[in-house]
């Protein structure tokens, strides 16, 4: 036998929609920010200075939440930029940087949430562009690549971060010479350790040259000491001291047969 269901009344129609209503609005009461945001809060039209950290936050049910995330972010740019001869140079370049949680609310009243396109990406390839334009080309091609990134970096920096973004770097990633001046500049470095090289070898040639210069001096001195002591009589006498242990020696037969040179004996004869 078939059960047949009571039509729901209109009273319990009015319950469920109230039911319904009261769980919409117990769930608008909290919001949910992730991780690496803050949560800014707009209630028609009055931003609160206060933003949401991250995690479960109770909050006006007739209020708009806006999430902005302070994660660490890449932007990359390819852009052909000046050298300070006048070169076009093309130059990839990124910023790593993040919104200042601190000044969230400040950034959604006075730019909004789409700040990186308003106030980032313009001001780094002025910023970009005005550097470049004082360096010459071959600092991009060298370690004085570094030093430009860093100044990039700075004038940035003083730029966009009184508007909430801070600027953690901005690597160079990638340079694009002419094929032309490529070719000049490796010519010059290649020239310039040359030089050095030369320089090396000359200056270690300069040290054995005054070596050997200093080493000749006491070679002299020492001759020029030793010559001033030798006398007549001291060679005399140096001879007939010789003379005498040969003719004492057991081992040598001896013949004295007249005199020799400055008044020495003669010694004819072996063992």
């Amino acid at each position: 036998m078939q059960t047949v269901r009571p039509p729901i009344g209109p009273g319990q129609l009015v319950r469920i929609f109230i039911g319904i209503l009261v769980a919409l609005l117990i769930l608008r009461c909290f919001t949910v920010i992730p991780a690496g945001h803050v949560g800014v809060v707009d209630f028609f039209g009055k931003v609160s200075d206060a933003t949401l950290k991250p995690g479960v936050n109770f909050r006006n049910p007739l209020a708009q939440i806006h999430k902005f995330s302070v994660k660490t972010q890449e932007e990359k740019e390819v852009m052909t930029v000046p050298s300070k001869e006048g070169l076009s140079v093309q130059l990839e370049v990124s910023v790593l940087y993040h919104l200042n949680p601190e000044t969230a609310a400040e950034v959604y009243k006075t730019i909004g949430p789409n700040y990186k396109e308003i106030i980032l990406e313009p001001n780094f390839r002025s910023v970009t562009r005005g550097v470049t334009a004082g360096y010459e080309a071959r600092a991009l091609y060298t370690s004085e690549r570094e030093i430009l990134a860093q100044q990039i970096m700075a004038d940035l920096a003083r730029t966009v971060e009184p508007r909430g973004i801070t600027i953690e770097a901005t690597p160079l990633r990638q340079v694009a010479l002419p094929p032309n001046l490529t070719g000049s500049i490796e010519q010059k470095l290649q020239a310039e350790q040359e030089s050095q090289r030369m320089e090396f070898i000359l200056a270690k040639e300069s040290q054995e040259a005054e070596r050997k210069r200093i080493e000749a001096q006491g070679i002299a001195d020492f001759q020029r000491i030793v010559s001033q002591g030798l006398s007549d009589p001291f060679l005399r006498w140096k001879g007939i001291e010789a003379t005498e242990k040969l003719a004492n020696s057991p081992n040598a037969k001896t013949v004295v047969v007249g005199s020799g040179k400055d008044g020495l004996p003669i010694i004819l004869g072996n063992q």
